[in-house]
């Protein structure tokens, strides 16, 4: 029994190496596109943000169509393409169905209807897994040093997001409020809008999106930078959502969500919520600790005790 743990744990831990090798290879060209992006010139920017949002077209499009769809010229394209070091863009779009083909039993979970329980788990957790090591992987730390600072100085943190992003929101504030921090969510326009134009310099927002596309979380956004809130974004690179925000957090997942609401990019963004939490709590020292005790105590007395 001892020799056959030994032996499945190894074959856990080959695999699991296996999964991020084929997520670094299938993600190379994605992470090249975001790495440039400041590098293109604006019309290349163009096609790029039309790629990153829309692979699984692209792929399918004549040179011509992608040129239209993103609004610059074929000859634009073409250059965009070299600069990725691609031959041409019938060489991008091999290069792209690859990326998609390879990375897709990861990346994103899919089920057919003859999967096992087993099947169905494995590959759910197995996808999860695989993109939080990729988001983890991509994250700029400059970025997330200087989004802690800005929570941890805040004299106000909201925290906006809708749908499934608007529970990230609520579990946000649930963890910053226990840090002794004044902070309020909201999944509701109005109410965005509301706290937004209340806002003032020294307070923080938290914009939560899986796609980043959402008209009322831009709109909201744009009104708490008005009022002189710093904007924190934890979205899509390339959305309009992160070109609104002051800082992006960006987490890139492709999933399908015409029909299934987002899997693993809403448990990456609970982690990251958690990497926020953590680092704004190593600001406060050991009185916090204390707090904390007491918050825990105070808990402990709306529970049944533990069996002994």
């Amino acid at each position: 029994m001892a020799n056959a743990d030994k032996y499945s744990k190894a074959r856990s831990a080959k695999r699991a190496h296996w999964i991020i090798e084929e997520l670094n290879v299938s993600r190379a060209l994605f992470d090249e596109m975001r790495r440039r992006m400041e590098h293109f010139r604006r019309s290349e920017q163009k096609v790029a943000r039309f790629v990153l949002r829309n692979p699984d077209e692209v792929i399918h499009m004549r040179i011509v169509d992608l040129a239209t769809e993103a609004n610059v010229s074929e000859p634009t394209v073409v250059r965009f393409c070299r600069a990725l070091g691609c031959n041409g863009f019938q060489d991008f779009k091999l290069q792209l169905a690859q990326m998609l083909a390879s990375g897709s039993q990861f990346a994103q979970f899919s089920m057919n209807d003859s999967d096992s329980v087993a099947e169905f788990s494995h590959s759910i957790f197995d996808s999860t897994v695989g993109t939080l090591l990729s988001v983890r992987d991509r994250l700029d730390n400059d970025a997330l040093g200087q989004a802690v600072n800005a929570l941890a100085m805040a004299n106000r943190v909201e925290f906006y997001g809708f749908g499934a992003s608007g529970a990230v929101a609520f579990d946000a504030q649930h963890k910053f409020f226990r840090l002794q921090i004044s902070t309020s969510a909201y999944a509701d326009p109005h109410m965005q809008n509301m706290s937004a134009v209340t806002l003032k310099e020294g307070d923080v927002v938290v914009a939560i999106s899986q796609t980043g596309r959402t008209k009322a979380l831009v709109a909201s956004v744009r009104l708490a930078r008005e009022a002189g809130a710093t904007v924190i974004g934890l979205c899509p690179s390339g959305s309009p959502l992160a070109e609104e925000v002051s800082l992006p957090l960006y987490i890139d997942v492709h999933e399908d969500t015409e029909i299934y609401t987002p899997l693993s990019s809403r448990i990456a963004h609970l982690v990251l919520i958690d990497v926020l939490a953590v680092g704004v709590a190593k600001t406060r020292g050991p009185k916090l600790a204390e707090q904390l005790k007491s918050v825990k105590k105070s808990l402990n007395t709306l529970r049944y005790p533990e069996d002994n």
